[in-house]
């Protein structure tokens, strides 16, 4: 059974960091390209990062590149989201996600976490 589990978020001031987990099972974790998606509230879902099977090759959403990073330990089967310089804009529910191949178009993502909360706020 494919999980996907999301953890690290919560409630951070302007200019704060936060580093979001998500922990697979249930599928080759290596052979999959993970990706993180938000959803503000009342929007649609937004692309925001994803990584290579490898971790060798990343690319960000333009409203996050500079800010954040997305990293991968394929030996804990795991990505990662370093959020820098966080802005009240980042609010949002944060999905990680899994595809076969590198896309922007989170549509097309094949197996999704359930989110986890990030709000900026002072």
């Amino acid at each position: 059974q494919v999980q996907l589990v999301e953890s690290g978020g919560g409630l951070v001031q302007p200019g704060g960091s936060l580093r979001l987990s998500c922990a697979a099972s249930g599928f080759t974790f290596s052979s999959y390209y993970m990706s993180w998606v938000r959803q503000a509230p009342g929007k649609e879902r937004e692309f925001v990062a994803f990584t290579s099977w490898s971790g060798g090759n990343t690319h960000y959403g333009d409203s996050v590149k500079g800010r954040f990073t997305i990293s991968r330990d394929n030996g804990k089967n795991t990505v990662y989201l370093q959020m820098n310089s966080l802005k009240p804009e980042d609010t949002a529910v944060y999905y990680c996600a899994a595809s076969r191949y590198g896309d922007v178009v989170w549509r097309r993502y094949d197996y999704w976490g359930q989110g986890t909360q990030v709000t900026v706020s002072s």
